[in-house]
């Protein structure tokens, strides 16, 4: 009998189904195709789709024979692109649109080279994983993540030039955002469309509420994805934000990639486009991932201690913030991975722009969230730098092994800083100890370079550098093109 559970995280629960147990399963209800979900370097979810016969005990152990490495970003070159995927039998679920073929199955795979049954040291869930062995092998058996997923649902998006024109060979550049809720749309009334008051607000305002909640009911019913609650978020044009249960650091990771996934599937199927670009509207607040953490060692929140005054925080949770602001910039170049992220970290829309702690204070990129006293299982700190565009496999990993360092040298953060930090003066900042986030994606990268020891217990050198490497050549796309602001600011100079 092959058992699932050699290979998988020694965190699992002993009660792992077998691989035998798992097929007849599928047999019995009837699945036809099972699809294998896997992560790519920046962030994206590809699969491919085989007939169950495709699927037998081994797959579990050895891997599906299914992956061209050299077709990847930032994977395999094409002289050693054969690679192997290894379904994840804790992350079945049915997918809801293909039943016209016969039920599908789904399954998140890790990644193996090929000829082996080693992990490939360029998969985001696989660097994942490491960390959280890294996180039990110093003590904490148990971590636990809540991410806070926003994004926009746009009626169209119009981009100029078409995506059919000739690469490069551009005349000009342009988009148009459409939306029913947003202020400069034909029509539209003011009093239920303006700029940043869409927080909680309720319909007719929030034309998406039933569209959320069938996302909703797809992750819980179909993909097991315990959820907390869903809203619209304080942009308009349909900004939304979805909340899920707290879980362990691999499978809220994997709940994430499902979110992502079901939203843009349900948008698309309503004529909607799903967008997790962090500043699409210039002017309203953009779409963050405030991811909240905590560790856990022998059954105890290793964050609480009743007898701090100040937020019931310990010194390990402190030593841990210590970890987070001391590498926060380069943090970003993982957290925040686009050019267009830095449209969002800037003051005035909520986003952090400065590397501080404090509780409940949301002009700080760290926060402890205050709503409840002598309640140990709710102590946490939220991480508010990252937005909807990261690899959650990555950013977590990044995130746990920051404050773990944090822990092992004992990094005490700056004193909390409890006002609004947009409104001191440069020179306050400089006496409370608070520095800045990077302005840009290259200046993140170059943090990064010079700032990534700390990753080095679940991050190759040759990962890091690949990452780099994709994200330098983004950045420098960019600069290359005029942008639509520049002739309205130069073309008569």
């Amino acid at each position: 009998m092959t058992d699932v559970r050699r290979w998988a995280d020694p965190l699992a629960e002993a009660s792992a189904p077998t691989a035998e147990a798992i097929l007849e399963r599928l047999r019995e209800e009837k699945v036809r195709w099972v699809e294998l979900f896997f992560t790519d370097l920046l962030g994206g979810f590809n699969r491919v789709q085989v007939p169950l016969g495709t699927i037998d005990t081994d797959s579990f152990v050895s891997g599906v024979p299914k992956l061209d490495g050299s077709s990847v970003r930032g994977f395999r070159e094409i002289y050693e692109s054969d690679m192997l995927l290894r379904p994840d039998p804790s992350t079945l679920a049915y997918i809801p649109w293909d039943e016209g073929q016969g039920r599908t199955a789904r399954f998140i795979c890790d990644i193996l080279y090929g000829g082996t049954t080693d992990p490939y040291p360029h998969d985001p869930r696989g660097i994942a994983r490491r960390a959280s062995r890294v996180l039990a092998d110093s003590g904490f058996d148990r971590s636990y993540w809540g991410p806070e997923i926003e994004f926009f649902l746009f009626d169209a998006v119009h981009l100029l030039p078409s995506p059919g024109a000739v690469r490069d060979a551009w005349g000009g550049s342009g988009y148009r955002i459409e939306s029913s809720e947003a202020p400069w749309t034909e029509g539209a009334s003011p009093s239920l469309a303006r700029f940043k008051e869409g927080y909680y607000r309720t319909p007719p305002y929030d034309s998406m509420s039933a569209l959320r909640t069938e996302m909703m009911n797809l992750l819980a019913e179909r993909f097991n994805v315990t959820l907390d609650a869903h809203h619209h978020e304080v942009a308009t044009a349909g900004q939304a934000e979805i909340n899920i249960h707290f879980d362990e650091l691999l499978p809220t990771a994997d709940h994430v990639q499902d979110i992502r996934y079901v939203v843009k599937n349900v948008a698309h199927r309503h004529g909607k486009i799903a967008s997790f670009m962090p500043k699409p509207i210039f002017g309203d607040n953009g779409s963050g991932m405030h991811t909240n953490q905590s560790l856990w060692s022998g059954g105890r929140n290793a964050f609480f201690d009743a007898a701090d005054p100040y937020a019931e925080v310990s010194q390990t949770c402190r030593y841990y913030i210590g970890g987070l602001l001391a590498h926060a910039r380069a943090l970003c170049a993982i957290t925040n991975p686009t050019t267009n992220s830095y449209r969002r970290l800037v003051p005035g829309y909520e986003a952090p722009v400065f590397i501080a702690w404090s509780k409940a204070n949301r002009s700080a990129n760290v926060r402890v969230p205050f709503y409840h006293r002598g309640r140990p299982a709710a102590k946490r700190l939220e991480y508010r730098t990252p937005d909807s565009a990261a690899n959650i496999y990555l950013t977590e990993a990044a995130l746990a092994l920051a404050g773990l360092d944090g822990i092992r040298k004992k990094i005490e953060p700056p004193p909390p800083v409890d006002q609004d930090i947009y409104k001191l003066t440069p020179a306050r900042r400089k006496e409370l100890g608070v520095r800045e986030l990077p302005g840009s994606l290259g200046e993140a990268l170059e943090c990064l370079a010079s700032d990534h020891d700390f990753l080095a217990p679940a991050f190759s050198d040759s990962v890091l550098e690949t990452y780099r490497e994709i994200k330098r050549e983004e950045q420098l796309q960019l600069n290359l093109r005029p942008h639509p602001y520049e002739f309205y600011r130069y073309l008569d100079v």
